[in-house]
């Protein structure tokens, strides 16, 4: 089972940092929303062992405080 969910974060990681490729045109703060936004889904899920609630508040709090730190 752990590896199933490893597997997953590992495709879920992949996948964000491939589609940065579309941030091309963003604004800085929009860039750090998004970052921050995918740096916390995987840490969320991560920590609450693949939780869609925890990979959900992940993001939202990553997307929150990638928003701030760009302002």
């Amino acid at each position: 089972m752990k590896t199933r969910q490893w597997f997953a974060v590992s495709v879920l990681a992949m996948t964000l940092v491939l589609s940065l490729g579309a941030c091309a045109g963003m604004s800085e703060r929009d860039k750090g929303t998004a970052i921050g936004a995918g740096v916390g889904g995987v840490a969320g899920a991560v920590l609450t062992d693949g939780s869609a609630l925890g990979t959900v508040g992940g993001a939202v709090v990553g997307g929150v405080i990638g928003n701030q730190i760009k302002k």
